[in-house]
This record gives C-alpha cells, sequence and structure tokens, in this order.
C-alpha cells in the first residue's frame, strides 16, 4: 500500500502520521504557496500540482490521479474539504486502479444530497426535522412555494441541497421575506457548489448540533461512536467541540448510536462518516445530514476512546473486518475539546488573515495534542481555508478538560498573523460554557453582546520591538544626561513603554 494524500495542512500531516506507523509510504501534493509547507516535508515524497488556486490545483482530479500514477501510489486519502465528498473524484480513483479511502461514489452521492439523505434517513426509520421532501422546482409558482413554508412552519430554513458551511442558507423568519432567501440562497449556492437547488427545512430555534462518528467496513458492520458537541459554531461553522455532551444521557446516546448505525448499513456504508443530528430542548433529536469522511474534530473521538480513526480508515480500505467492541465506543473515557485555531480576526467579524507566521510556540504536558499544519516563518497563503491547527485537551471529566485547554491557550503563541486563540480564552471563563448552557445559536448571540473590550493580544514581535525600542530610548536618555525611569520602576504594558518611547500604533 501507497497512499497519495490529496490534501494540505493539518490534516494532510495527521494522515502521513498514521502511514508512517503502519510502515505504508505516503506522497504529499502541493502548489507553488504550499511548497515549503510542514505537510510537504513530512511526506516520503512529494510531487507539485502547478498552480496555487485549488480549481487548478487541489481541486483537479486529472492532476492528482497523475500524481498518484507517477508516484506509483495505489491509494488515495481526501483528508475533508476540497474532494473529500466529491463523488467524480471517488469514482476516478476507482476507474484509475486506486483505492479511494473512504465510501463508494454511489454513496458518497447518495448522501451529500440533502434531500435524498433525508429520505434515506427516514427509510431506516430515523427522525427527519419537518421539511420539503425534495428540492424545490425552479419554475415552482410563487404561491406554491409560500404554502409549502406555511405547512412546514415558520421560521424556516432556506437550505442549498448541495455543500454546506452555512453556504447557500437563509433563515426566513416570516413570509414577505421568503422569495427573496429562495433566490438569494439559489444564487449563492450555485456559485459556490455548481448547484443551485435549495430546498426548505423547519428552524428549530433552540437546538444543540450532535453528532455520531462511526466506521462501517465492507462486510456489513458498523460501529458508532460516543457523540460529539458542536454546538459552538459562528455563522453554522463550528469553533469549539467537545465529547461526550453535557446534554446526552446514556439512553440518548445509545438511541443516537443506533439511529445513526441502521442510516449506515441502510445505505451500505464503509469507512469512516458522521451523522449530524439536531438535538432540541426537550431531548428529541432530528437527523441533519451525513459527512462522508473523516471530520475535523475527530482526533475529540480518537482521545476518549483510544482508536485511531486514521489507521482504520486506512484498514478498511484494504478490506480488513472491524475488530472494535461496538458497547466500548458508546462509552467515553473521561472528556476532550477541540478549538479549532484560525488565522482570523474574531475583532473583525473572523475575517481571515493571511500572513507570515514569524513565531510559533505550541503547548504540550498531560492531555494535550495539538494537530498542526504550520511552522515558524510558514506563509499562510490567501487561497485555502485559515485553519492552521487544531488544539485538543483530555481530562478525567469535563472540568479538568477545560482547565487543560485554558492552560494550554495561554502557552500558544503564533506571532505574525491574528487567530483566533484569544477569542478561545475568553469563552473558556464564559460562565454559559462553562455550566454547559449553550446552543446552535449561543456564540453569535454572546458576541453580539459582548462589551468592546479587545479580544486580541498585539502580535508577539510588536512587543519585542517596543521592548527594545524603550530600552534604547532609556539608554540614549542616560547618556545625553537626562534621568531615565527610576530602577525598579514596574512597567506595566508593552504599550506604555513603546508609548514612553514615543511609538504610535
Amino acid at each position: 500500500m501507497k497512499v497519495l494524500v490529496a490534501n494540505r495542512g493539518e490534516i494532510a500531516v495527521r494522515i502521513m502520521r498514521a502511514c508512517r506507523e503502519m510502515g505504508v509510504p505516503s506522497v504529499g501534493v502541493y502548489s507553488p504557496s504550499d511548497r515549503l509547507a510542514p505537510h510537504v516535508r513530512y511526506a516520503d515524497e512529494a510531487i507539485g500540482l502547478g498552480a496555487d488556486r485549488p480549481a487548478e490545483s487541489y481541486l483537479a482530479i486529472g492532476k492528482l490521479i497523475d500524481a498518484a500514477r507517477r508516484t506509483g501510489a495505489d491509494s488515495v486519502h481526501p483528508g475533508y474539504g476540497f474532494l473529500a465528498e466529491n463523488a467524480e473524484f471517488a469514482a476516478a480513483c476507482r476507474a484509475a486502479g486506486l483505492r479511494f479511502v473512504g465510501p463508494s461514489a454511489d454513496v458518497i452521492e447518495l448522501m451529500g444530497g440533502k434531500t435524498a439523505s433525508r429520505a434515506a434517513a427516514q427509510a431506516a426509520g430515523v427522525p427527519v426535522v419537518p421539511g420539503t421532501d425534495g428540492p424545490l422546482a425552479a419554475d415552482l409558482p410563487d404561491d406554491e412555494v409560500h404554502g409549502m413554508a406555511a405547512s412546514i412552519g415558520y421560521p424556516v430554513f432556506v437550505k442549498a441541497v448541495a455543500g454546506g458551511g452555512g453556504k447557500g442558507m437563509r433563515l426566513v423568519q416570516e413570509p414577505d421575506a421568503l422569495l427573496g432567501a429562495v433566490r438569494a440562497a439559489r444564487s449563492e449556492a450555485g456559485t459556490a457548489f455548481g448547484n443551485p437547488a435549495v430546498y426548505l427545512e423547519r428552524y428549530v430555534a433552540v437546538a444543540r448540533h450532535i453528532e455520531v462518528q462511526l466506521l462501517g467496513d465492507e462486510h456489513g458492520n458498523v460501529v458508532p461512536f460516543v457523540e460529539r458537541e458542536c454546538s459552538i459554531q459562528r455563522r453554522h461553522q463550528k469553533v469549539i467541540e467537545e465529547t461526550p455532551s453535557v446534554a446526552v444521557d446514556t439512553d440518548t446516546r445509545r438511541a443516537l448510536g443506533e439511529a445513526a448505525a441502521n442510516l449506515a448499513r441502510g445505505v451500505g456504508y464503509a469507512n469512516a462518516g458522521t451523522v449530524e443530528f439536531l438535538l432540541d430542548d426537550s431531548g428529541r433529536f432530528y437527523f441533519l445530514e451525513m459527512n462522508t469522511r473523516l471530520q475535523v474534530e475527530h482526533p475529540i473521538t480518537e482521545m476518549v476512546t483510544g482508536v485511531d480513526l486514521v489507521r482504520w480508515q486506512l484498514r478498511i480500505a484494504r478490506g480488513e473486518r472491524l475488530a472494535l467492541d461496538a458497547e466500548r465506543m458508546l462509552t467515553p473515557r473521561g472528556h476532550a475539546i477541540e478549538c479549532r485555531v484560525y488565522a482570523e480576526d474574531p475583532e473583525a467579524g473572523f475575517v481571515p488573515c493571511p500572513g507570515r507566521i514569524t513565531t510559533l510556540r505550541t503547548p504540550d504536558g498531560p492531555g494535550i495534542r495539538d494537530d498542526s499544519g504550520v511552522a515558524a516563518g510558514y506563509e499562510v497563503p490567501l487561497f485555502y481555508d485559515s485553519m492552521l491547527s487544531k488544539l485538543v485537551a483530555w481530562g478525567e471529566n469535563r472540568s479538568e478538560a477545560i482547565d487543560r485547554m485554558a492552560r494550554a491557550l495561554t502557552e500558544y503563541e503564533i506571532g505574525g498573523v491574528r487567530t483566533t486563540i484569544p477569542l478561545f480564552r475568553w469563552m473558556l471563563r464564559h460562565p454559559d460554557f462553562l455550566a454547559g448552557r449553550f446552543d446552535t445559536g449561543y456564540l453569535d448571540r454572546t458576541l453580539a453582546g459582548r462589551p468592546p473590550t479587545p479580544l486580541q493580544a498585539p502580535p508577539a514581535e510588536a512587543e519585542e520591538v517596543a521592548l527594545l525600542v524603550a530600552a534604547i530610548h532609556a539608554v540614549t536618555r542616560a547618556a545625553s544626561g537626562r534621568p531615565a525611569a527610576a530602577a525598579g520602576a514596574p512597567q506595566s504594558s508593552w504599550r506604555q513603554a513603546a508609548r514612553a518611547a514615543g511609538l504610535r500604533r
């Protein structure tokens, strides 16, 4: 077995580490902007894709197939993002005689369509959120669109049939806004996914986003894992995940696992996948969607079960049978939390902040894991997702996991680019988070009502420069005979030192 990793960043490094532990050679691919990236250095060999734009590099199916052939790889792992849930890519790999480390193209296509996956869930006896049975026809009369929304009940979501990440999604509170929301969602979905189809679904106002990791093999075996809590989101994108959920009891956990496994068996699912649910405030859960790939947040499941999910992905792709105790996979060992570290500015609406990472100090110690795809000196490019790393903390209970994460975040230093780390430092001490009082709208509401105090500390190199200039200024004053600050006088901050040196931001 020789695996070409059709991805970049921290997930490429994660997959390559599993390959190295198994004695499996790995092949990395890279764009010009990524030629010095850690995943390129870590791979046993690497091959360039010749362009920065995703459509001409990490999304170029022909180039990836050619790279596998040229390097002698017999398997392809797509990671997540890019082509991970692309049925055409999975089919192309298999047509080229390559193992695709994931489910079949038919299953990817079936579960990738939101309305088709809803139908599959209903067929498996899994409850779904009330909504339309299929996409809205492009020529559907306006009065029929209004009738469908009224039968579902306001507020309603207009959702893209394809894709995810909050794109092609509009919340409609009242009938007058419905048709405009449908037009806007169709336009955004067409641009983002090449498919403008949308459908309607009831908005569950107070709900948690709960998901169940599962593994299936090619022999019909399916094993579900303890649930993950993914309700801390900004604009429908996950920011912090943890397992287990404080809102899920033992009976609900078993019911969630059974529902996810039944759905997977019903569609003949093989390899790693995740079934996502909404859990309302009465404890009822509803199918949301299925992700036919490895999830960003898979490390927290690994931390509480001791199972290497990527290793099992590779073993399943080789035709091996699952050899896991299903009962134990639904019994968490301790608690784990993950913070997604992005090169984004929380103070400016989470806009991406590309640039050069000038300094980097990552945390470690008991219970800490940092899955990173960057290094000091690396230039965070404009072209791709801005996630830098995933910081994970494990503890014997939720309180210990939170304390370890809070400690690790104080040790995490990234200079040169703004990141979401200060936001996490603030959030992990927020009383609502500590008490487990949150839902999918919690973070957006909390940030909207937060006093305008800065979250972001200044870049590390700015502090160093300011202190250096302040020291030179003090020496210059002493040499000229002017009095300097009294020995031992405290400097309350680097800003005061800079101000004393006559600097302005």
